[in-house]
């Protein structure tokens, strides 16, 4: 898993058909996506229920390239090595999990993954600057977390901006969680952001018997987060 500031097109399958998700897999990587995002709820630290390491396990044989695991639970340190033995790439854990997010990142990166921090929107960003050398990706909450298919959260753009300039030179990716559509990639996107997980923008209007919109929907807007990226040089 190299680093690059290309633009990453990451499907959340949390909008995909949950009664098919080795088939979702391998048909959104068929269509373009760059990683596969899988979102963890515990009903406990968000009002919602998804999936555990089990799930994560079995769709790992689907799924060719990074499998991105957002775990939106608390407590979190206790969970790591399972989610790492299910064949997660990257596990990211919320600033607002527990009392020892420092902890929490070094136990990631001992078990040999890449360490994402995720960041509610009512969030500052003062803690992250004690915790850039122990991360490997920032993934930036646009709505709040527990549900697919809210609406972006504008005020995060400016976020977005003085994040990629805190990590400055650092091999840091900076994701983007929620609201996600052609209309919003291109702001997050010039303001530095270069994983962006889009949901509901991906799957909709096609199935599994039907992929081709998920690749339309995929290029789209990967075109228009990458025509803000070059409107800057």
């Amino acid at each position: 898993m190299a680093f690059s500031t290309a633009i990453k097109i990451a499907p959340s399958i949390l909008s995909a058909d949950f009664a098919n998700f080795g088939a979702e897999c391998r048909a959104i990587e068929a269509q373009g996506a760059d990683w596969v995002h899988v979102d963890v709820m515990d009903g406990h630290f968000v009002p919602n229920l998804t999936f555990g390491p089990a799930t994560c396990k079995a769709i790992r044989p689907h799924i060719q390239g990074v499998m991105d695991v957002h775990l939106m639970i608390s407590p979190v340190d206790q969970y790591i090595d399972a989610y790492a033995a299910a064949g997660a790439d990257v596990i990211t854990a919320h600033l607002e999990s527990g009392p020892h997010i420092h902890r929490t990142l070094q136990a990631i990166r001992n078990t040999g993954k890449k360490a994402g921090l995720a960041i509610n929107p009512g969030s500052g960003i003062e803690q992250v600057e004690y915790l850039l050398d122990l991360v490997d990706l920032i993934c930036v909450m646009t709505v709040n977390p527990g549900f697919g298919g809210q609406k972006f959260i504008h005020s995060q753009v400016d976020k977005v901006r003085s994040l990629r300039a805190m990590c400055g030179t650092r091999p840091i990716h900076i994701e983007i969680d929620g609201g996600v559509t052609v209309e919003t990639a291109p702001l997050v996107a010039a303001a530095g952001a270069d994983v962006l997980v889009a949901g509901s923008a991906v799957f909709s209007g096609g199935s599994v018997d039907n992929p081709a919109p998920y690749g339309e929907n995929i290029r789209a807007i990967r075109r228009a987060a990458e025509a803000a990226v070059k409107g800057l040089v």
